[in-house]
């Protein structure tokens, strides 16, 4: 390692002069590199390179959004049934008490001949949900619903399990799903059904909307990310027709294609997905209308929403190992592959960006050998193509969304992206455990009737701990705040608000989930104070 390399590590006033000595000769330094500076900048830029593969995507997605703008989907479908086909409506439960009574409510709602409709609410709960649904079950079936309870007594399968075994008694020749939050329009079937008489159709996905985005500036974050996805990716790929994904819930699927492509399986935690390129493969067609939305509810405490990231994270990887190579196969256009390769990888950018965050403090220490030249020509295409293809797609989202109230979102930029950074390490060890094959169990996001009122989390259930994770957060956040002050001292003031970014978003998921975590311990304490003195006093 050279001498000057040292120079530079512990004398922060000799780096500033000889970074002020480069901009005079630019390129000057670039012989002197030893083995051990390229040894940094190498895979520096490599995986530099590949995460602006992923930004130039966003790109695309907007030109291909715009290009195909014709070909959105409309209501009415251009076919109509006669005779409208027989539905099962399918609710996916597990520990849902604060929001099974507002599901089934609104379920119940929906409009479609009763002698048509069944309504199966399959649900898995350990805990005194199981004895209220069925209870609540029973109340609406005895006033004339087609409703019925099913319980199974063990998870196997997770969601997949509950909606491959509610398929055994189904009487629709389409299911409809929703998760345990959602809140359908009562016209949802009547809006979608009649897609379906195209017989190439497979699937009718909407649009999520949420009842409480505005509930804190985490669920709006949350809010523009799947904007994001639903306004631009769902639009640009199924008006362009590539492979996209059914979401879940809050859609409508084929009997004869689920058979068709193989039934839910539970080999990967985002089964929707999996199902979806299964049956694109077999030449199935999938609908989007996003025009119809499905109100739900986001999570509003921070590892909550992590832990779902996480969860789609690792699924959505699984699902790229799993059928990948039945995809490269196929006979399908370049670009329809293409596309769905960088469809179901984009998450292998969070490991990339630890590898990045490691790398980022002897790189900036290296590259004052470098001159100044060379961020023109190398950081500068770079940095557009990773980081300002996010900003570009998620306002544009919100604009196409939102045309009265759009700007706002530029304002919210910086903390989007600080949300992102603070799912780096979570969504890498999923990552990871997916690429490795490791298993772990479908781990929901729960959720709590929330609206626009206020709740205090900290008396509910369900909410999990985070382990070691917020402590991880912090410890890199202050690897970052380091490099600011290193950045500083050298005078290398550009690169202070970008570090920054990464300060907050590690700092915010550290120290916001252990704050979280604490004050539900000390509400905890409280209430047993209370009770031990109301037994005292009895």
């Amino acid at each position: 390692m050279s001498g000057l390399y040292w120079a530079l590590l512990v004398s922060p006033s000799a780096s500033g002069r000889l970074s002020q000595m480069f901009v005079k000769t630019p390129f000057a330094g670039i012989h002197q590199l030893a083995w051990f500076d390229w040894a940094m900048l190498i895979p520096y830029f490599s995986v530099l390179v590949v995460l602006s593969v992923y930004g130039i995507h966003r790109y695309d997605i907007i030109r291909t959004y715009f290009k195909y703008r014709k070909n959105a989907t409309a209501e009415p479908a251009a076919r109509h049934f006669e005779k409208l086909p027989p539905v099962t409506i399918q609710l996916p439960l597990f520990n849902e008490r604060y929001v099974v009574e507002r599901l089934v409510e609104e379920i119940v709602k929906i409009e479609y001949p009763k002698e048509l409709l069944q309504i199966q609410v399959l649900d898995d709960s350990t805990d005194d949900t199981a004895p209220f649904a069925g209870a609540l079950v029973e109340r609406y079936r005895a006033l004339g619903y087609p409703i019925e309870y099913h319980h199974r007594t063990n998870r196997h399968g997770f969601k997949a399990g509950a909606l491959q075994e509610g398929l055994e008694t189904a009487t629709g020749e389409f299911v409809a799903v929703f998760d345990a939050d959602f809140c359908p329009p009562a016209d949802f079937l009547m809006r979608t059904i009649h897609h379906f008489a195209d017989p190439k159709v497979g699937v009718v996905q909407t649009r999520w909307s949420y009842i409480n985005r505005d509930y804190n500036f985490l669920s709006e974050v949350e809010a523009m990310l799947l904007d994001g996805h639903f306004i631009l990716e769902h639009g640009a790929r199924s008006r362009a027709g590539y492979f996209f994904n059914f979401n879940g819930t809050a859609g409508i699927l084929r009997r004869a294609m689920i058979d068709d492509a193989g039934g839910w399986q539970h080999d990967t935690l985002t089964e929707d997905s999996d199902l979806s390129y299964r049956a694109q493969l077999k030449g199935w067609r999938f609908v989007y209308l996003p025009g119809l939305d499905c109100p739900s509810e986001l999570p509003v405490d921070i590892h909550g929403f992590q832990v779902q990231q996480s969860r789609w994270a690792k699924g959505l990887t699984q699902v790229a190992k799993k059928l990948l190579p039945r995809l490269l196969r196929a006979d399908l256009p370049k670009r329809v592959k293409a596309e769905a390769i960088l469809h179901l990888t984009p998450n292998i950018t969070y490991p990339l960006m630890i590898v990045v965050s490691a790398l980022m403090l002897p790189v900036m220490i290296v590259r004052f050998y470098m001159g100044v030249w060379q961020m023109v020509f190398i950081d500068l295409p770079l940095i557009a193509a990773s980081f300002w293809s996010i900003s570009a797609f998620y306002v544009i989202a919100q604009r196409e969304l939102h045309p009265k109230s759009w700007k706002r979102s530029i304002l919210m930029l910086p903390m989007l992206m600080g949300v992102g950074v603070g799912l780096t390490i979570i969504n890498t060890r999923a990552v990871l455990e997916a690429l490795f094959g490791v298993e772990t169990a479908f781990a929901r996001t729960p959720k709590y009737a929330i609206a626009d009122r206020p709740v205090k989390l900290e008396v509910k259930k369900y909410r999990g701990r985070s382990g070691w994770l917020p402590y991880a957060e912090i410890l890199v956040g202050t690897y970052f705040l380091g490099m600011v002050v290193f950045a500083i001292q050298t005078y290398n003031l550009l690169a202070v608000p970008f570090l920054l970014l990464f300060v907050f978003g590690y700092y915010w998921a550290g120290f916001g989930t252990l704050y979280q975590e604490q004050q539900g311990r000390l509400r905890w304490m409280k209430q047993q104070r209370l009770a031990l003195n109301a037994a005292r006093q009895g």
